[in-house]
């Protein structure tokens, strides 16, 4: 596996240790050794005061990997095991949240945005300090200036005002990269995610330096069914074919040997987004709306239904390829679990809006449940899935794949239709949505939105870097012969 920073090694070998101990029936037994086996006591802590506190935050970093959080703790000398019984215990997850922050962890980043560097020249302007609005400006006897952080709000006005760029801005790293202002410090200086304003987009979770925005798993919810001999069946996301070494049948080998009773592709009710996404486009223009966007990305419709709402009528109501998938699956298996599969965090969402999926995996989580239980995919017999999806279905996982789709499947049709790509929710790209929410007019009559940059190929749990995932999803859709251009609609 191919990681971008230490916080995601960190994050998958804790959640791979958990599953180890759980094959070899153990996670109750052993998890009260584990922080210590992680951080023995001659070690040297790396970024933390003390081996203690490396031990709580491993404690703590345990709680959301198995379903839990911190508000789940009522005693803190209650060992880890009574946590581990009850998540292996519990019949159905019972959290709310989507994600959580870990205290402990959450400690070192800094407590205010702007400060005043030996840069300044204590010059008789006093630019910050006529400036400021709440006189929160003070000077050293040598002239320099100062900020008194009791009084200041971080406007900002400050560092705009100075002739030197003697002051600078210190970004929280998970607030600057939130789009829509979800998380901030609440009274003891840890950050809190409103969830009543979270897109899920998951930016966050990698944002953070010291890694302590989790999302809650479902891992231990799923593996004990498989114990338990319940069927399950694996839904996949098309962006499954960036994230493994291997060949996919290998992978989809490894799916069957963790216990899963099936595996279907999400690209197959992909192909029923894009042809019910195309008829419901063509109606809409002829009604006379100047535009529509697509409604595949579940981040992307929370940021509509909480942010956006004017924006409502202008989305597509065609489900998702998750949606139709998993009505594929039940109809197929109707006494089985659906469990969907992919790189996102706002699917945790989704799912728990559709009463036919059950729960949900990441390929991050895939990536440590094979390591946990030692599942090597080079060694796995290849699973072919039984129905073959267009290339373009499988298309769906990259920036540009869903109005590609739309266009192939329509083919001379789409000639007359502009469509354009609204690539990564960022802050900017909120005020061009709202734009064109407002206004009702488009550069494109139809828009599709991703809430990342590259597609679901880029998401915030994918298993491969962002730029083997992209490479090797290129490499495989070229592999792809069944095409909407060879196919009569």
């Amino acid at each position: 596996m191919a990681f971008t920073n230490n916080i995601m090694i960190v994050r998958h070998k804790l959640l791979a240790d958990l599953v180890r101990l759980w094959k070899n029936d153990e996670l109750v037994e052993k998890i009260d050794r584990l922080p210590i086996e992680l951080s023995p006591r001659k070690s040297k802590p790396v970024g933390r005061c003390c081996i203690h506190k490396e031990r709580a935050v491993w404690r703590y970093k345990t709680f959301p990997l198995m379903g839990l959080d911190m508000t789940d703790e009522h005693d803190e000398v209650t060992p880890l095991s009574e946590y581990a019984r009850l998540a292996l215990s519990r019949p159905e997850p019972e959290k709310e949240n989507i994600m959580c922050v870990i205290d402990e962890a959450c400690s070192s980043c800094i407590q205010i945005n702007y400060e005043i560097t030996n840069l300044c020249r204590g010059c008789v302007a006093r630019s910050c300090y006529m400036n400021c609005p709440k006189d929160a400006i003070r000077f050293k006897k040598n002239g320099q200036a100062m900020i008194d952080h009791d009084t200041c709000v971080s406007c900002g006005i400050c560092h705009k005002s100075c002739p030197y760029h003697a002051i600078v801005y210190i970004p929280v790293p998970c607030e600057e990269s939130c789009p829509v202002k979800a998380i901030s410090k609440d009274e003891h200086g840890i950050e809190y995610i409103d969830e009543s304003k979270c897109i899920y987009c998951g930016k966050c979770m990698n944002a953070c330096p010291f890694g302590a925005i989790f999302e809650i798993s479902q891992t231990f919810d799923v593996l004990q069914r498989i114990r338990k001999g319940e069927k399950m069946v694996a839904i996949i996301a098309p962006s499954i074919l960036g994230q493994f070494k291997t060949s996919i049948g290998q992978v989809y080998g490894a799916f069957k040997e963790i216990g899963f009773t099936d595996v279907i592709e999400v690209a197959e009710g992909a192909m029923s987004t894009t042809s019910n996404e195309a008829h419901e486009l063509l109606e809409k223009l002829e009604e006379g709306q100047k535009f529509m966007t697509t409604s595949c990305c579940p981040s992307y419709i929370e940021l509509v239904e909480k942010h956006i709402p004017d924006m409502k009528p202008y989305v597509s109501t065609t489900g998702s390829p998750m949606y139709y998938t998993a009505r594929i699956a039940k109809e197929k298996h109707p006494d089985a679990k659906i469990v969907f599969v992919g790189p996102c965090v706002a699917k945790r969402k989704e799912v728990r809006r559709d009463e036919a999926v059950d729960y949900i995996l990441t390929f991050e989580e895939i990536g440590s449940i094979l390591d946990g239980l030692d599942i090597q995919l080079e060694q796995m017999q290849e699973f072919s899935v039984l129905h073959t999806s267009v290339r373009e279905a499988h298309g769906f996982a990259q920036a540009g794949g869903v109005m590609g789709a739309v266009k192939a499947y329509l083919k001379e049709e789409a000639e007359k239709i502009n469509a354009i790509q609204v690539s990564d929710i960022n802050k900017k790209n909120i005020a061009l949505l709202r734009a064109c929410a407002k206004t009702g007019k488009a550069a494109g009559q139809f828009i599709e939105v991703m809430a990342c940059e590259g597609g679901c190929i880029t998401g915030p749990s994918t298993h491969n870097d962002i730029v083997s995932g992209r490479r090797q999803l290129a490499q495989e859709l070229l592999k792809r012969k069944e095409s909407y251009e060879t196919m009569d609609r």
